[in-house]
């Protein structure tokens, strides 16, 4: 490309001395003509792919596990039709995961961490959805203590992401006042290659705000600093580590698990050598959210990153942009819950919806040669 530039450049110079007259005509024509061509190979191309999160609200099967606790889940309180219902939520589930972010890459997230999840069998059935089984998505799943019996999991295309290591972490947490131990979900963190790049992910879902937020607040901040201990020692050994934490973490950016017990920050050019950026701050003082109550917004489903994804050399992988995948098909379009998350169970029954909470979703980019 550079030689046929370097001869059209001769070229139209010898013909502006040989026809000074004609050629002075059309020197702005020719003038902008060679900027554009200029301009045209200074254009980079990039390689993008979406890593996303999604809480799938209660995705329980049908059989009854004697070693968890499923018969409060909503399909077991179903009093029929339990396999139709289990059919159409796997199918939602598996329209949605194969949609998040999709519109810049023309392709499903090349990694997706999940919540509220019975077990590994239901993960399956959804990744072997005909819209989602060519994706030929891989799992990593491990058993939680859970006391609903509901796990995290991290999905990831094959093609796209090998793992190398993959680890469960159980957090400890009890009863202020009566000192029993409180049972949640393990955090999972997973190091892989994405197209050759060295990441690390860890899939949280932490402690609820069952009792009110002030009162649950410590397992939040003990949750913050089990995935802070997680982050920390992947940047002992590499303090360049690309990490993204991502989860439903029961608070909002601004709470202080996440401010404090993380570190993090919302102004990208302020997130010091091992710190920790939370795009979804901004949005969540600019009025959005992820789930709702009580006609209130939280934005409770967060993806954060650590700096070595903040640079501007575009060898390697780098965050690009974050969002929140709320299509209209994801939102309730009438009734008390107008404009809220179109969820799966509600009054009693299945009401042929998606999920209480909105995936969120981050774009990595790469420079690739053309």
């Amino acid at each position: 490309m550079k030689e046929i530039t370097t001869y059209l450049i001769g070229f139209i110079l010898y013909l502006y001395n040989t026809f000074p007259i004609f050629m002075r005509l059309l020197k702005f024509c020719l003038f902008f003509m060679i900027i554009s061509i200029l301009e045209a190979q200074e254009q980079k191309t990039f390689k993008i792919h979406t890593i996303a999160f999604y809480n799938l609200e209660n995705l329980f099967d049908t059989i009854n596990d004697p070693n968890k606790f499923d018969e409060s889940s909503p399909i077991m309180e179903l009093k029929a039709n339990r396999s139709e219902v289990y059919k159409k939520k796997v199918k939602n589930m598996a329209r949605v995961l194969g949609d998040i972010g999709k519109e810049i890459p023309n392709n499903s997230p090349a990694i997706i961490g999940i919540s509220e999840i019975e077990n590994r069998e239901v993960i399956e059935d959804v990744i072997s959805d005909s819209v989602l089984r060519e994706k030929n998505y891989g799992i990593v799943h491990y058993p939680s203590p859970d006391l609903r019996g509901i796990d995290v999991a991290l999905l990831y295309q094959k093609q796209l992401f090998t793992p190398i290591s993959t680890s469960s972490h159980e957090l400890k947490i009890y009863d202020h006042i009566t000192r029993k131990r409180i049972y949640t979900r393990d955090q999972l963190l997973v190091s892989g290659n994405l197209e050759g790049d060295l990441i690390h992910i860890i899939v949280n879902h932490w402690p609820s705000r069952s009792g009110g937020e002030a009162k649950s607040k410590y397992n939040r901040l003990a949750a913050a600093k089990l995935c802070k201990h997680l982050v920390d020692s992947l940047q002992v050994i590499d303090p360049y580590a690309k990490v993204f934490i991502m989860g439903d973490l029961n608070d909002d950016p601004t709470n202080a698990s996440i401010k404090k017990g993380l570190g993090t920050q919302k102004d990208k050019d302020k997130v010091d050598f091992k710190g920790i950026y939370n795009p979804y701050e901004n949005f969540f003082r600019d009025g959005l959210g992820t789930t709702a109550y009580r006609d209130a917004w939280s934005l409770f489903d967060q993806i954060m990153v650590t700096k070595p994804l903040l640079e501007k050399d575009y060898t390697s992988f780098q965050f690009y942009k974050a969002g929140i995948y709320n299509k209209e098909y994801l939102i309730t379009s009438k009734g008390t819950y107008k404009g809220y998350p179109f969820r799966s169970w509600s009054d009693g029954g299945f009401s042929g919806g998606f999920s209480d909470h909105f995936p969120v979703y981050v774009y990595v980019i790469k420079e690739v040669n053309n």
